[in-house]
């Protein structure tokens, strides 16, 4: 006996609080067909924490940060996989999983911190670091990961960092999350100046402004954001830490200084927390919609590729990572 497929229908529910009913009238004939396919080609989406609602959780199978995507690719049970975040995430899915299709719904969908730093950039620091190992923070190409010792992300860059049991390391491509790191812990660190470009316009001015309008509020920061705003938060930690610290503080109002749809989603999950929206979207994770994951999933498209010779060394900056 096959299992009932879900509707659009039985999913407003679980979003009406983030989703007014006049605007899901436009997502459930996509979430439907999305729902179907899945089952027919054997599919599963992971979406990033900062995908919008409709997607995030309607549709998708698996969410969460860079590293909660990354460790649960590698378990998919499926034939295909679509990635609904961003290029890079899509490349880390298929270093993962070199034999299942990986589908990107929108190949434009880049990054600013990707976009700041080539292999060849690489290649020079080590040139002027002679033997000083270079972590790269996932939110690079697989070609740059291919030319780095180790991966990092916003929740693990610290330990990775440790790991290496060396007194100084090149981190790159994000400045900001390098600083970061770099007041947590006595090795040194030699940044890149790439920024991301949803993180670098908040400013500590922002913070004041809100602790003035909204009193008692908890201000949870990424660590993408410049040093003096972590430095004003009560709290900072990637976009999994800070959903953690919901869940478990239960604040009476709070604001994420991330990208606007994390708030969303997780307001979703705890209905008695005022959520403050400062809304700075991403313009690339805001590629990926409803309707070009149902054509992703009809049309087979965009099959993600990696060179095999750059696949080889970049998985491995990936699972060294992932050991840790």
């Amino acid at each position: 006996m096959t299992t009932a497929l879900p509707s659009s229908a039985s999913l407003y529910d679980r979003v009406q609080r983030v989703i007014p009913r006049i605007e899901w009238s436009a997502f459930s004939d996509d979430i439907d067909a999305i729902l179907a396919l899945k089952r027919e080609r054997n599919a599963v989406i992971l979406a990033h924490n900062y995908q919008t609602p409709e997607i995030f959780h309607c549709v998708a199978d698996i969410v969460g940060d860079s590293l909660a995507l990354a460790r649960e690719a590698m378990t998919v049970d499926a034939d295909v996989i679509v990635l609904a975040g961003v290029h890079f995430m899509a490349e880390t899915t298929k270093l993962l999983n070199p034999a299942k299709t990986v589908l990107l719904p929108d190949v434009s969908a880049g990054c600013s911190l990707a976009d700041s730093i080539t292999p060849a950039d690489v290649r020079l620091l080590r040139e002027r670091y002679p033997g000083v190992p270079v972590v790269t923070y996932v939110n690079t190409c697989a070609s740059v990961k291919a030319e780095a010792d180790i991966c990092c992300t916003s929740g693990n860059a610290r330990a990775v960092v440790e790991s290496l049991g060396v007194p100084c390391v090149i981190m790159i491509p994000d400045e900001y999350l390098a600083k970061n790191v770099a007041a947590q812990t006595d090795v040194e660190i030699i940044a890149w100046k790439g920024h991301c470009e949803v993180h670098e316009r908040f400013t500590p001015a922002d913070i004041r402004e809100l602790r003035e309008a909204h009193p008692g509020i908890t201000v949870l920061a990424h660590p993408e954001c410049p040093p003096n705003v972590v430095a004003e938060a009560d709290f900072a930690g990637s976009t999994a830490a800070m959903s953690d610290y919901v869940g478990r503080n239960k604040p009476s109002r709070v604001v994420l200084m991330t990208e606007c749809s994390m708030s969303d989603n997780v307001a979703v999950e705890h209905p008695e927390v005022e959520f403050i929206r400062p809304c700075n979207l991403c313009p690339h994770m805001k590629r990926i919609t409803l309707a070009n994951i149902r054509t992703a999933l009809e049309q087979n498209r965009h099959v993600v590729t990696i060179d095999p010779q750059i696949a080889d060394r970049a998985r491995q900056s990936v699972e060294r990572m992932l050991a840790i």
